[in-house]
């Protein structure tokens, strides 16, 4: 697991490179999409999130059965499975397949691989080693970028992007210093050990908060929250007001805010200070996790691998293996056999 984090800035270029080429056959899309709707769940479903999080186009994650009623003819249908065997995907995929939509898949294989061969549907095929989903991130979210400026729905000028980030983004694990993101990930573990943590983030990058909290259950196999503000100031703040041992103790509740300084709207960064003294006046520490990057996809990727890092030295603390997620296995082995 330690590895695979270390590795992840490698995934950029292998994404891109599985995406070369990878688009609809002329004459299928006839137009510029009236909507881009990114099926996935879990792990695979986060590429879905950073695109909302960027927002440069009309983008639906969608993450259960069969399509979302914005699936039309004018839309642009990406189907990600990892695995290729995500029953929720392959229902997307054969629903968007029997409505003759416009349909891409990204996979490393399995069924969605096959499906996707068997009915001549474009598929970025990414290679092996094969790794947990959700810390295949990069690999996915490269390959989905790299498909949309196959079509000319971004420009070029991305996929370049992305590939300076994983030069950027390579840490030195041989380093000491405390802003090295595997030694701040170690230091916050350490601090919200035995506790239920609690992620919020701005409106923006309400999905980013989502992949810490996921990120949280998977690799460190614990309860975790998260809202986004400013909608949580109007609902949730209240219910820190006079927790006490009827529901749960307030040293068992640890709050991380994570923070753009630099472009969020003033009015947010208030909103995020208020929350915090108010919150702490309950006898809850609050923290503030600084979004660091000079592009938005920087900041994205870097608060993102410092989320990997902050699971993985929790799992340690809980003395629990990072990698295995039983639950989940058996739940689809139940899901199988019903």
């Amino acid at each position: 697991m330690r590895q695979i984090i270390l590795d992840f800035p490698r995934q950029f270029r292998i994404g891109i490179e599985a995406a070369q080429g990878v688009s609809l056959k002329p004459g299928v899309l006839t137009r510029w999409p009236e909507n881009i709707i990114i099926c996935g769940m879990g792990g695979s479903g986060l590429p879905g999130d950073i695109l909302v999080t960027l927002r440069p186009l009309d983008v639906f994650s969608y993450k259960s059965y069969r399509l979302p009623p914005q699936a039309g003819n004018e839309s642009l249908i990406i189907c990600i499975s990892y695995s290729g065997d995500t029953e929720e995907t392959l229902s997307s995929f054969n629903t968007a397949r029997s409505r003759n939509l416009p349909l891409i898949s990204i996979t490393t294989g399995g069924k969605l691989g096959k499906l996707s061969k068997k009915y001549d549907v474009p598929c970025s095929l990414l290679p092996p080693p094969l790794i947990p989903p959700r810390l295949a991130l990069g690999e996915m979210t490269a390959s989905l970028v790299q498909i949309l400026v196959n079509h000319h729905i971004l420009g070029p000028e991305i996929s370049e992007e992305i590939l300076k980030i994983g030069a950027s983004l390579k840490t030195e694990p041989r380093r000491s210093g405390a802003k090295v993101p595997e030694n701040q990930g170690k230091k916050l573990a350490e601090k919200i050990f035995g506790k239920i943590p609690i992620i919020y983030a701005s409106r923006r990058f309400r999905e980013i908060g989502w992949i810490w909290k996921n990120s949280l259950n998977e690799t460190a196999k614990v309860l975790a929250i998260c809202n986004y503000f400013p909608e949580l100031n109007h609902n949730e703040t209240v219910g820190f007001w006079k927790i006490n041992e009827m529901q749960i103790p307030n040293e068992k509740l640890y709050v991380i805010i994570l923070r753009d300084p630099e472009d969020s709207h003033p009015r947010i960064l208030k909103q995020m200070e208020i929350a915090k003294d108010l919150i702490e006046e309950e006898g809850i520490k609050v923290e503030f996790i600084d979004m660091k990057g000079k592009t938005m996809l920087e900041k994205i990727f870097s608060t993102v691998i410092l989320g990997f890092w902050t699971a993985y030295w929790l799992a340690l603390e809980y003395k629990v293996d990072p990698t295995p997620i039983k639950a989940i296995e058996e739940l689809k082995r139940r899901l199988a056999r019903a």
